[in-house]
C-alpha cells in the first residue's frame, strides 16, 4: 500500500486519485493513518455493493441538518 503525507496527498490530488486506481493510498498525518483512498471497483467488491441503509441515510440527514454549526466548528 502506498502512504501519502496530508499535505502531499492535497498538494499533489491528480497523482493521489491516479495511485488510487491500482492500490489503495494511506493518508498519513502527524505520523498516523488517518485515511484510505481505494478506487470505486475495490470499495465496491469490499462493501458488495450494498448502498446505506435508507433509514441511516435520513437519520444521518437530518443530523446534518440540525446540527450543521457544531459540523462546520469541529471541522476547522
Amino acid at each position: 500500500m502506498k502512504v501519502m503525507q496530508a499535505s502531499e496527498a492535497k498538494n499533489r490530488f491528480g497523482e493521489l486519485l491516479e495511485a488510487s486506481g491500482s492500490e489503495p493510498v494511506a493518508i498519513r498525518k502527524n505520523g498516523r493513518d488517518i485515511r484510505v483512498i481505494l478506487s470505486t471497483e475495490e470499495y465496491e467488491r469490499l462493501t458488495g455493493g450494498n448502498s446505506v441503509d435508507p433509514k441511516v441515510q435520513t437519520s444521518l440527514e437530518r443530523s446534518m441538518k440540525r446540527w450543521n454549526k457544531v459540523y462546520e466548528a469541529l471541522a476547522k
